[in-house]
């Protein structure tokens, strides 16, 4: 009697005695080792019973993490402010920071058992890029800019040589994986964060707005979520809503041309950081941006106003720009959280990491700085960066790029500039060629 074959159960077709299901390659059985045996695990713990824990063990743990999460919530910004205050290094030291824990926690989401490969070598290459990346980005400050473009491609070019020396044969997929995750977050994490950087030393306020705008529009976003949300925003984060992400949108507006005005009135926080040792007691002192000044902006005569009749406002042109941070950091950073959501449901994990008791990673709250942070570095050289050169800058490039013939024509350009414009005597310009005739002579 022929038995009946099971439900569910399907067996590979086979043509002239040979299986036509696809063959994996030695990589491949090797890449799917680890893979099956955490299936096993996996199906271990699906088998075992499920605990039932008692509802007022629940309330007690959701307690401790709410009492730990209040406690480094209000450490995080008293720390935050006392790096603000105290000064430009050590808002880059918290930078710098940041995108090291970052960088760690998100690389090694996807660092699978590199021990048990026997590819120890991984990790370190992982640190190595990292320290010759930020070399990289940074050591422009420091070093004159040949050295600038040689030395760090001469320290990156030994890690690339070093990997491609340790491929191994049977794990090519995972090392060449790693290498492309960790210069992807290289990208994401360091590069932004060398931007957020630059924001500082162009002034405090380049840097603390765009965080703020950040920080408020996800708590407004919260608020009004839970007050009147009803229509969900997207599917990677179900708590999301619509009418919370626009209510949000229009009070972040609000927060920002509020601390715009407030800020604008400190040069501590509107001057570059031409002193690095200075604070929030000695200050900075520097010509204003243009558009920190007050315009007063009047409207044309219109026909539904009575005649010679005008409305006029004084304001700072910032806080026109601060409408535009505002919804940005309203409209398009959030996504950068949303990017992350999906990053963390990939590798099924609910946090990047526990660097942060009660808040997860450093990385879950950073995920929507970084985008931010860029965009400001952006925006503000585009639209607002009000470059002036110095005398003294103009000497040292007069004397170090241009020949002694150069320069003197410099000077008579200059000077024929200066009698056109009334401010020397016209004759000056050929008195100077008959001084420097006759100072050829002697």
């Amino acid at each position: 009697m022929t038995g009946r074959l099971r439900r569910g159960v399907k067996f590979p077709y086979k043509h002239n005695g040979q299986s036509e299901a696809r063959r994996g390659s030695f990589s491949e059985a090797s890449e799917e080792g680890s893979s099956r045996a955490d299936a096993i695990e996996s199906l271990d713990e699906l088998s075992k019973p499920a605990k039932v824990e008692d509802p007022k063990t629940e309330y007690e743990k959701k307690k401790a993490n709410f009492i730990t999460r209040t406690f480094w919530t209000f450490i995080m910004i008293g720390g935050f402010f006392a790096a603000l205050f105290m000064g430009h290094v050590y808002v880059l030291a918290i930078i710098t920071a940041v995108q090291i824990v970052s960088f760690k926690e998100v690389i090694s989401i996807s660092n699978l058992s590199s021990k048990a490969r026997d590819l120890r070598s991984t990790k370190s290459l992982n640190w190595y890029w990292l320290a010759t990346t930020m070399y990289f980005l940074y050591g422009e400050s420091v070093i004159y800019y040949l050295k600038h473009i040689v030395l760090p491609y001469s320290t990156d070019s030994p890690g690339f040589v070093f990997f491609v020396g340790s491929l191994k044969a049977g794990h090519l997929k995972f090392q060449f994986s790693q290498f492309a995750w960790t210069h992807m977050a290289l990208f994401l994490i360091v590069v932004q964060a060398h931007f957020i950087m630059n924001n500082v030393l162009e002034g405090l306020i380049w840097f603390f707005l765009p965080a703020a705008l950040v920080i408020t529009n996800d708590i407004f976003a919260y608020i009004c979520g839970i007050t009147f949300g009803r229509t969900q925003l997207i599917k990677l984060s179900p708590k999301k809503t619509v009418e919370g992400f626009v209510g949000a949108w229009i009070m972040t507006i609000l927060f920002g041309i509020v601390l715009t005005n407030l800020l604008l009135r400190s040069k501590y926080f509107i001057c570059p950081a031409t002193n690095l040792g200075a604070n929030i007691f000695t200050g900075l002192e520097c010509e204003p941006n243009p558009v920190f000044i007050p315009r007063t902006y009047t409207t044309p005569e219109l026909f539904f106003l009575p005649p010679n009749y005008s409305i006029s406002v004084t304001i700072a042109p910032m806080q026109f720009h601060a409408f535009f941070w505002a919804s940005f950091a309203s409209l398009i950073a959030p996504f950068g959280g949303f990017f992350a959501s999906g990053l963390k449901r990939t590798f099924k994990i609910k946090d990047f990491g526990d660097s942060i008791p009660g808040h997860g990673g450093m990385t879950d709250r950073m995920d929507c700085q970084f985008i931010m942070g860029l965009f400001a570095y952006i925006y503000y050289h585009t639209f607002i960066a009000f470059k002036r050169s110095s005398v003294s800058h103009v000497m040292e490039l007069a004397i170090m790029e241009l020949t002694a013939d150069e320069q003197m024509e410099v000077i008579k350009g200059v000077l024929k500039y200066l009698s056109n414009q009334g401010i020397v005597k016209s004759d000056t310009p050929a008195a100077f060629e008959k001084l420097l005739s006759s100072a050829k002579q002697l």
